[in-house]
């Protein structure tokens, strides 16, 4: 029972911190910009607002565009389970899939929502669709090449294998684990739709790429489409902190005290990378389309410099 428990617990931890992650990114932008900027519980208030409202889809909408919300809103859900979040030890789906499977399940939900983009017909949401399948092109062989290095290091594509791995005292400083968590931080912004990439927070019709995903998007639809992208965000976080960082915080037992401190540690190590996101977005302006694929690839360079460097290392180990 507390494994299941504890499962539970970083579901909900997920589901209930993801808006107050992104409230706090927010504000923490604004003040940089010098702004006031929104109270950090909006993204709260914003749910409420949007779930209240009525469902208002296309006239030319399909059933595509009914189920593609609840699945995009699930598979970073699902995708928690498979990850250390707040336990060091293994949890009882964590086996349900590796790397490569909660690479496809956030995949899937990505899909469904582009399939959403072209069901409405919206000429603006199917030109961000065109931008965005550009930037998958090149995003998805820094994901691939960031999934070999970690799994060259851990000899093991699971989560919770990789993470203990990379906390032993060869690999922690070691230069393959270095390139490995910045190849990871160019993935994470370029995949969430970040600055330089782009600006989650734009409105012009013209240069929207992620946003124009769910442009046709209103009521409760926006609002699984929108807590479901600030739960993605925030998973694709912890797979950095936890998974490719440092299981510093992680809870070595199922206590209550050491769930509620590791709960706290991962949100604390959120928050810092959080705040060196934030802080880059407000040094650089965004990039022009063609531009972005350059952005990129100089992301896998460095992941293809961590899968060599940890390939030697570990034949060296081995020898």
């Amino acid at each position: 029972m507390r494994l299941v428990g504890a499962q539970l617990l970083a579901v909900l931890f997920v589901l209930g911190f993801a808006p107050l992650y992104r409230g706090i990114l927010e504000r923490l932008r604004a003040r940089l910009f010098f702004r006031v900027g929104p109270p950090v519980i909006q993204p709260y208030r914003d749910l409420r607002k949007w779930f209240s409202k009525e469902v208002v889809r296309s006239e030319r909408a399909t059933w595509i565009s009914a189920l593609s919300p609840v699945v995009y809103f699930c598979a970073p859900v699902i995708v928690t389970m498979l990850i250390p979040v707040l336990t060091r030890s293994p949890l009882p789906l964590a086996f349900m899939g590796d790397m490569l499977g909660g690479g496809f399940i956030l995949g899937a939900g990505g899909f469904f929502l582009l399939l959403h983009a072209l069901d409405g017909a919206s000429p603006y949401a199917g030109l961000g669709t065109s931008r965005i399948r550009l930037v998958g092109v090149f995003v998805e062989p820094l994901i691939t090449l960031v999934i070999c290095a970690a799994a060259t290091v851990g000899a093991s594509t699971v989560p919770f294998v990789v993470t203990a791995a990379l906390a032993e005292p060869r690999w922690l400083v070691s230069p393959a684990h270095v390139a490995v968590l910045a190849a990871w931080f160019l993935f994470w912004i370029a995949e969430t739709g970040r600055i330089p990439v782009d600006n989650p927070s734009s409105t012009a019709e013209l240069s929207l790429i992620d946003p124009a995903r769910v442009f046709e998007a209103a009521g409760p639809d926006l609002a699984l489409y929108e807590w479901g992208g600030w739960m993605k965000f925030m998973v694709v976080g912890l797979i950095g902190v936890n998974v490719l960082g440092t299981p510093w915080g992680l809870a070595g037992a199922l206590s209550a005290a050491a769930l509620f401190g590791a709960l706290l540690a991962s949100a604390l190590k959120l928050l810092v990378v959080g705040c060196a996101l934030v802080a880059l977005e407000v040094s650089f302006a965004k990039l022009r389309l063609l531009r972005i694929p350059e952005f990129v690839m100089v992301g896998s360079l460095i992941a293809l410099v961590a899968v060599v460097a940890a390939a030697l290392a570990a034949g060296g180990g081995r020898t």
